[in-house]
């Protein structure tokens, strides 16, 4: 099954990286999308910052002799090649990082994928292409952002990635996103994408991974940042029980919301809590493979789902262009690698070396006496004694 799952992030980084290793990804990659205007000029860190973010765990692991290992650091360094194309000012496919409101969104995908691979995507990029990202993260900058919603995650993000690249953090970017989720929780798991509660995956898309992503760097500056980072944490595993729950025994999922296109990236948080190592013990780590396995299967295994060429397409389960909204386009479906988030935990991890568990689904529609779940109380989230 690990196989597999490597497979699937080779089949999705291939077509980025061949392009963008002969700087020709602005030529070759499609860029469809239901907007009435071109999204040409965000579609490309789109499609780098979403697929890096998913892939980096699995490169941070490093390469090695296994037929796995000597995959993984061919692409590692192609990410790294891919980053110096995206961000060299003389390069053809030199991205946009401050044109339109949406290159800070996947300038932040682009900021976390580093810190997921702090040694492979950072520290072993040359120093030539470390200052070209941080000056080109630095354009971000020139983009406002709202006083609601995830987007104030995103302009933290880059600030935490602009702070480790020397330059001085702009705290007016930064802290709104700590202060504001605060107060945006609205209970068992969930916050708002700002005050209001909306029924779509943006929980797991952006608001859990990234939240969890400031707080890991933030964590020691205050202890309010402490005690937020262990809150923090608790609502996450509550989201992901959910996101378990959510999953039928042939990988679908509910169809809620805006941004489905993204696929099996709506699985994110449970993603990044199996990878933190931090499944509830209603999860055995056997079980969320299973599902995230099978949404992997139903949405990108689906006919359709890739042009003849190896692009993504728009569609949830196959090509379905009315399913994406107008600020959607090929770039955006990238996101979709962040299911593959536990491929960076070690092959002999209990993750993937556990026998089959099925799903939490399954037991009980199969007639399992299990144990009834139960909410996370209190805002801010009631934390467990131990913590």
């Amino acid at each position: 099954m690990r196989a597999e799952w490597c497979e699937w992030a080779r089949r999705l980084a291939a077509p980025i990286f061949d392009a963008l290793d002969k700087r020709e990804l602005k030529l070759r990659m499609p860029v469809e999308s239901t907007a009435t205007h071109s999204r040409a000029p965000v579609a490309h860190l789109e499609a780098l910052g979403r697929l890096l973010g998913g892939l980096a765990p699995w490169l941070e692991l490093g390469p090695d002799d296994s037929p796995e290992g000597q995959l993984r650091g061919q692409m590692a360094e192609a990410a790294r090649r891919a980053i110096d194309a995206a961000t060299d000012p003389e390069s053809p496919d030199v991205m946009n990082f401050s044109q339109y409101e949406q290159p800070l969104v996947d300038a932040a995908f682009l900021a976390q994928a580093t810190f997921r691979a702090p040694t492979e995507l950072w520290e072993k990029l040359e120093p030539r292409v470390r200052a070209n990202l941080v000056a080109r993260l630095k354009e971000t900058r020139r983009v406002p952002f709202p006083e609601t919603g995830n987007w104030q995650l995103f302009a933290a993000f880059v600030e935490l990635a602009l702070a480790r690249g020397g330059e001085q953090r702009d705290d007016s970017r930064f802290l709104p996103a700590l202060e504001n989720f605060k107060t945006w929780y609205l209970g068992d798991g969930a916050y708002g994408d700002g005050p209001e509660h909306r029924w779509d995956y943006y929980n797991s898309f952006v608001i859990h991974p990234m939240l969890l992503g400031i707080l890991d760097e933030a964590a020691q500056e205050s202890d309010a940042h402490r005690q937020f980072q262990k809150e923090a944490l608790v609502a996450a595993r509550r989201y992901a029980v959910v996101q378990e729950r959510m999953v039928a025994p042939d990988g679908s999922f509910p169809v809620i919301g805006r941004s489905i296109v993204y696929r099996c990236g709506a699985l994110q948080a449970l993603a990044d809590i199996a990878l933190r190592r931090e499944l509830p013990d209603s999860i055995p780590p056997a079980a969320a493979r299973t599902a995230l396995t099978r949404a992997i299967r139903r949405t990108l295994g689906a006919p359709g789902t890739f042009d003849e060429q190896g692009w993504l397409q728009l569609g949830l389960a196959g090509h379905q262009r009315s399913l994406a909204e107008f600020y959607i386009c090929t770039g955006s479906l990238y996101l979709c690698s962040v299911a593959l988030l536990p491929l960076g935990l070690p092959a002999k991890d209990a993750f993937w070396s556990d026998p089959h568990a099925p799903t939490t689904w399954e037991r009980i529609w199969g007639g399992e006496d299990a144990p009834a779940d139960g909410a996370l109380y209190g805002i801010p989230p009631r934390l467990p004694e131990d913590v």
